[in-house]
């Protein structure tokens, strides 16, 4: 295949950049089109970053720090960047993502008392009662237990508006789903959504009293999706971006 002249785009090279211990490469182009700049990551091709005429090329450093988490999320996406351990050790000044915004934790040592969890503002306030308790044991408990609280009152105030009417519903850990409905009318939900954004978690949640009315992944399913979650297209695709995200991330 023939490839087409584009006068208006102008190759500047290949660059590279190391982001959250992640060693990256990616190509830079310069557009007399664009007015902003557009990050572009493709299975093929990797992270294309195309900047206007004027952007001077020593301000990319800084623009692939701060959209690091994007970037890295797609590159994992897409196979180009191995995905970063989950399983890593929990320690004061580390940040968790609670409901679309993150959450400071600050442990302190309370021997001979219970393991507690206390929100406070931007800050999560972790009591542990010994050296021992298992930090990320304790921290899944407390988003289980928001979970309860949070997705349920979400689902009854949905559920209504829906016209719907759904069995048991519980909270669980699965690996792959966010949520799911039974041909009894049960539902299920991940715990993990509250590291979500609450429009986000709605959109699950609509997601599956949807099925009470069709119970397929039809076009009528997702016209009833649509009635109910307008925006369900961007709350999708950020769970897919940002599945990578809804971690313990250890601080800088």
């Amino acid at each position: 295949m023939i490839q087409k002249s584009r006068p208006w785009l102008e190759v500047v090279g290949k660059r590279k950049a190391v982001l959250d211990g992640q060693a990256i490469s990616y190509t830079v182009k310069r557009s007399l089109k664009v007015k902003r700049i557009r990050l572009e990551v493709r299975g093929e091709t990797g992270l294309t970053v195309v900047i206007p005429k004027s952007y001077k090329l020593t301000q990319l450093p800084s623009l692939l720090k701060e959209k690091k988490r994007w970037i890295l999320n797609k590159l994992v996406r897409y196979g180009h960047v191995s995905p970063l351990s989950t399983e890593k050790a929990i320690k004061s000044g580390d940040t968790i993502p609670y409901l679309g915004q993150d959450l400071k934790i600050v442990i302190r040592q309370n021997h001979g008392e219970a393991d507690s969890v206390k929100l406070e503002q931007t800050r999560l306030l972790v009591n542990l009662k010994s050296v021992n308790s298992n930090l990320n044991l304790v921290l899944e408990g407390w988003y289980r237990q928001q979970a309860e609280r949070f997705i349920r009152e979400r689902a009854e105030e949905l559920s209504a508006r829906m016209g719907v009417t759904y069995g048991r519903l519980s909270i669980r850990g699965a690996k792959t789903r966010w949520g799911s409905c039974s041909h009894k009318a049960n539902v299920n939900f991940n715990w993990k959504l509250m590291m979500a954004p609450k429009p986000v978690i709605d959109y699950i949640i609509i997601h599956e009293l949807a099925h009470l009315k069709e119970m397929n992944h039809t076009e009528k399913f997702w016209q009833v999706v649509a009635g109910y979650c307008p925006g369900w297209r961007n709350h999708r695709r950020w769970l897919k971006d940002f599945q990578p995200e809804l971690v313990v991330r250890p601080s800088a």
